[in-house]
This record gives structure tokens, sequence and C-alpha cells, in this order.
């Protein structure tokens, strides 16, 4: 079968991956010169299975409302009238309730936990050189409250059977010794031992590069303009270039998913939830961090390459304003400089900023549409890298198995994820 892949950040280099392992023909289209070049480019660099929960969590319309006065909050909302937005908004405020949130996180954890088999799966095979680093991720509280907060998480983390640990401020320190100027501004933390590191944008072109050799075909500098359909079914995807027939299609275009399937009447609720990040060069590697640091205060991730930091954080709803303000580099390079203030040399820090598709539940939508050849792969938010080897090889299955029975080892994975949630 003929499969279209549209778009070639981290998602949908691992969907036309996994569908040309599953024996497909695989093209895939993006306006971008190479494979990930937008939301993949400068993320947090973090792999982070424990860490996938939803924003939608007990108590954060009460965090909301603070953290609109203040200076370095986590959440930022453009003052404007968006429709768009406020119905995204309510969306995710009705998902704030402890029975909801519970089911998103382990519907989440699931995925992520796939994902991580999957990657290891595929560094085994493949030996992907993106400077990654598997030494966890290292999740920092500074007050009590957010120690007590933390439980609920545990128990999800144990029914997932997702490993982690507790720590005090000392054993913060024994795990990164770079915090050690900063060790009396911290309660405790919980150590993710599973998690990982890495540059995506590396990853994305290792990986583009392995599938040009199985045979997939990438077209870049193709601007998607719309889909040709007929009884029921997707015929073709138009780009700016030519019109291309496939027997499949995938929407795999994060936040842009949603204009392209909106023109052909799906709804999805997902929301271009800005973030931004700061890459800087590393001068003293003891005092750096050695893989990721979150910090649950301003929701800030800190992750080591091999000679640089990136630092990620902020969501900001905004729409598609791409303007990087000095706010918003304030709030990352302040967290970065108040936990490793010796570690890089932040005046040459280069800023990024991106869309992240997030969804008001937290968890992505994977699976069938309407049309019975066009599937969706969106909605990762935050967690793009995290969930994308797990996502692309369940629904490459589903794609496989779209006229049978989902294999057992699947059923229980996919449930829930798919557009018919919101239905």
């Amino acid at each position: 079968m003929k499969i279209a892949v549209l778009g070639s950040g981290v998602i949908g280099v691992t969907t036309a991956w996994y569908l040309s392992k599953a024996g497909h023909e695989v093209v895939v289209i993006d306006r971008q010169a190479k494979s990930g070049q937008e939301t993949s480019f400068a993320n947090a660099g973090q792999i982070s299975y424990g860490y996938s929960s939803p924003w939608a969590a007990p108590g954060i319309p009460q965090k909301a409302i603070r953290w609109l006065f203040e200076q370095h909050a986590p959440l930022k909302v453009q003052p404007k009238v968006d429709i768009t937005m406020l119905n995204w908004a309510m969306q995710m405020l009705s998902n704030c309730q402890l029975t909801r949130y519970e089911v998103n996180k382990s519907r989440m954890l699931k995925v992520a936990n796939h994902s991580r088999e999957c990657l290891q799966q595929l560094n085994q095979e493949l030996g992907l050189e993106y400077q990654g680093r598997q030494r966890g991720t290292l999740q920092v509280f500074r007050s009590e409250k957010q120690l007590d907060a933390v439980e609920k998480d545990i128990r999800l983390l144990q029914q997932a059977n997702t490993r982690f640990k507790l720590l005090n401020p000392q054993q913060c320190l024994e795990q990164e010794p770079g915090l050690a100027p900063v060790i009396d501004k911290l309660k405790g933390g919980l150590y993710l031992p599973d998690d990982e590191t890495g540059d995506c944008q590396l990853f994305c072109q290792q990986l583009t590069q392995k599938a040009q050799q199985q045979g997939v075909e990438f077209k870049f500098d193709h601007t998607i303009q719309g889909l040709g359909r007929s009884s029921g079914k997707i015929t073709s995807v138009i780009t700016d270039k030519e019109t291309l027939h496939a027997d499949a299609f995938v929407v795999a275009m994060g936040s842009y998913s949603v204009p392209l399937l909106a023109s052909i009447g799906i709804t999805i609720p997902v929301y271009p939830v800005k973030g931004y990040s700061l890459t800087a060069p590393i001068i003293d590697p003891t005092l750096a961090p050695t893989s990721t640091v979150m910090d649950e205060t301003y929701k800030v991730a800190l992750t080591r390459f091999d000679d640089r930091i990136r630092v990620a954080g902020t969501a900001e709803l905004a729409g598609f304003d791409p303007t990087i303000p000095e706010k918003r580099k304030s709030t990352i390079s302040m967290v970065a400089k108040d936990l490793f203030p010796h570690s890089a040399n932040f005046e040459h820090a280069e800023y990024w900023t991106g869309f992240r598709p997030m969804t008001p539940d937290g968890t992505p939508i994977i699976g069938k549409t309407g049309y019975q050849n066009l599937f969706t792969n969106t909605g990762h938010g935050t967690l793009g890298w995290t969930m994308a080897c797990g996502s692309a090889q369940l629904l490459s299955q589903v794609i496989t198995q779209s006229t049978k029975a989902y294999p057992m080892a699947t059923q229980p994975l996919i449930d829930g994820l798919d557009l018919s949630r919101y239905q």
C-alpha cells in the first residue's frame, strides 16, 4: 500500500519509518528543506517517559489565575480575544478533575512506556548518533507543598510500572553535582532513571537518512495546500508543486494539522501552545547538568548535550505568533542561571520558539478518522519525541490491520487515543 505522510517532524519521520518497516511504500511531504525544522528543531531535548503528565491537572485553574500576575510564570496568555483559544482552554479546564487527570495520565504513560521500548529497539538496530544520554530526569521541588503534591503522580507511576526514586536534597546533589551552589533552594526531587536526552533535530535527520536507505521518499520544499477526496476517501494531497496520489494518508503536521483537517470537515482540539528555548555553550562541565533537570516551580527543563545546554519552557497561548519577546527570554534564562549559574556562557545563548500541538486532555490523537483511509498522528504537546516511536509503531499497526481486528497487544494501548474520544 502506498502511504503519504504529511509532515517531517519527529512524529512524521518515525511514522514513515515504521510504515516502511511494515512493508508499505511511503512518501513524506514537508514544506521545509529538510526534516525536523519546526517544533522538533530546538525542543527541550527530553525523552521523558516518567514525566508524561497532562497540563490539565487538579489545582491548575487556581494556579493559572495566580500565574497571570507573576513575572516568571510557566503559563502566559496573550491578552486578545480568540474564540479558538477560549474553547480550547475551557476544554482543558474541564479535564482538571482528578478522575480525568488519572485517565489521561494513564493513557499518556502507556504510550510513553511503549515508546521507550520502541526507541531502545530502534537504537539497537540503527545505532543513531544524536548526542543521546540515558541518565534519567531529575524533577526538583522548591517547596514542601510540591513534594506533597507529587504523591498522586507516584501512585500512577507505580501502576504503569515506571521506575522512580523520591530523593532528599543531598540525594539530588549526588544525582546532579552541578546543583551544589544552589542546594539550599531545594526541598527534594523525583528521579526517573529511564528517561533520556538528546538533540531531536539530529535524531530526525539521522532517521531520515536511514528511512531513505530503506526506500522512503522525502519530498521537501513542498507546501501542502489541500486534500483531494471522493466517496468518503482521500484521493490525493495537493502541494504547490504537484498533486500526489496514495492509498492512505497520515496527517502528522503538529499544530498545522488543524487547518488542513478543517478544510475537509474534521475538527480536532489541538492548540499551538507556544514554547521557548535557549541553547548555550558549556563553559564548566562539572557545574552543568549531567542529564535533564526539570524545575517544577517554573516548568522549565534544562538538558545536557555534548557541549551545550538546552533550556526550554513556558506555555504561552498566543496563536501562531512567531516573535520571541524579551520577557519570555528572561524567564528561561533566569531559571538556567538560578540552578546552574556557572555552567554555560548564557551571553552567547541562541533563542528559539515553536508551536507545541497540545490537546486539552494532554493525550495525542492517534488513529482513524471519519475518512476510511485518513489517519492522524498529532497532538503530542511537549512530549512529541517522548511518544514518537511508540505512537508511530501503534499507528503503523492500525493502518496495516485497518480491515482487521487489532492484535491483542495493540488494543489496550490504542484505546482512547483516536479522534472518537472527542465525539
